[in-house]
């Protein structure tokens, strides 16, 4: 590997540490951050830099401030917006968009589709959150002119936090961005930012006034980088906004409390066709094959092809396949090969895992 691109590679891990760093803020470094944003953005430093132990309450504190009109003007259009525009300019100038897309793909393109993810999951749980606190009705509809009330109350509420977001700057979860531009000529406007980004969360800044969060005390990932745990929640924050998912699926808190407790019954049971997904996914589909009596619908020299009907949604469709290389000790493995419900084979769906049609199928040796 080539100089250059030794140095790409330890910059976008760099910048995947960063966006996935837990712990309390190094304030002092974040604070010297924000100033310096400021700073090269031509403004004078903030008045006052406000701290709030997760985007939840730094929303909160945005919100309660602009109401108030004690911070001044978003000013995140001349720290974040301008400098990052005139970084990418330098860049695509130099380097032309063949050599751009190069960059992106080996630097911000390794971060993005996880970073997306996971910002788009804490908008749509703060907005959850703050715009059912903010709407002023208790909910109660006694008449229709109550229910169109709340629903305008409701509808305000959504659209203040909404408004709000917009102002945010995303602090360690701007780390694609900041990776592509990390040492880049005519980058050098974006320093601040990338200071806070190394040392908090989410941050607004305003004329007067920056508020700035805590990162994260817990974060957990699957290898598809979508929010993933089963004994709690995927995303906490000090001050105790949580996020709850199973392989990127949001779930109730208490939902998870019962996976350790399943039984087929409790599966066939559950009427949400995407908790009964999580269920199946989390209990084992061959186990839940097995356990409910299910019988295989076809079966041929490469596998038994098995069949799942679930209520409300597609069925499960897999085949079971032994791996005719032996292990170590002797023995064969089995595997469970999720296949598309318009399978009629096992021959099919093997050679549908391969990306091919099952008359194309034609292996010299299986394993």
């Amino acid at each position: 590997m080539e100089d250059g691109a030794v140095a790409t590679a330890e910059t976008a891990h760099t910048w995947r540490a960063v966006a996935s760093a837990t712990g309390a803020a190094d304030r002092a470094a974040a604070e010297e951050g924000v100033c310096l944003a400021y700073r090269l953005a031509g403004l004078p430093e903030p008045e006052n830099i406000v701290w709030a132990d997760s985007p939840r309450a730094g929303a909160a504190v945005v919100m309660r401030l602009t109401a108030e009109g004690t911070a001044g003007r978003s000013v995140r259009d001349a720290v974040r917006t301008r400098p990052w525009a005139t970084a990418r300019g330098r860049l695509l100038d130099r380097v032309g968009p063949d050599g751009w897309a190069g960059h992106w793909a080996l630097t911000g393109a390794q971060l993005w589709d996880g970073l997306v993810m996971l910002t788009e999951r804490i908008r749509t749980g703060l907005i959850e959150e703050l715009a059912g606190t903010a709407a002023t009705s208790d909910g109660t509809a006694d008449t229709p002119a109550d229910a169109r009330k709340a629903a305008k109350e409701a509808a305000a509420a959504e659209q203040a936090v909404r408004l709000t977001l917009l102002d945010a700057v995303l602090g360690q979860h701007d780390a694609a961005w900041l990776a592509a531009f990390d040492g880049q000529e005519g980058a050098e406007g974006l320093a601040g930012i990338a200071a806070v980004a190394r040392a908090a969360g989410w941050w607004w800044p305003y004329e007067k006034t920056a508020v700035v969060c805590e990162r994260p005390v817990e974060l957990h990932l699957d290898e598809a980088g979508r929010l993933d745990r089963g004994d709690g929640p995927a995303l906490a924050f000090p001050d105790g906004f949580a996020l709850y998912a199973w392989r990127g699926m949001p779930v109730p808190p208490e939902f998870l409390d019962g996976l350790s407790e399943l039984t087929p019954r409790r599966i066939r049971e559950e009427k949400n066709a995407e908790l009964r997904r999580v269920m199946l996914e989390h209990y084992g589909y061959d186990r839940y094959l097995k356990e409910s009596d299910a019988a295989p619908v076809q079966r041929d020299e490469t596998g038994v092809l098995w069949r799942l009907e679930l209520e409300g949604d597609e069925p499960q469709v897999m085949v079971e396949v032994v791996n005719s290389t032996p292990e170590p000790d002797g023995t064969h493995r089995t595997y469970w090969l999720r296949v598309p419900p318009r399978t009629r084979t096992a021959r099919e769906g093997v050679a549908w895992t391969f990306g091919l049609e099952e008359a194309e199928y034609a292996p010299m040796r299986q394993t």
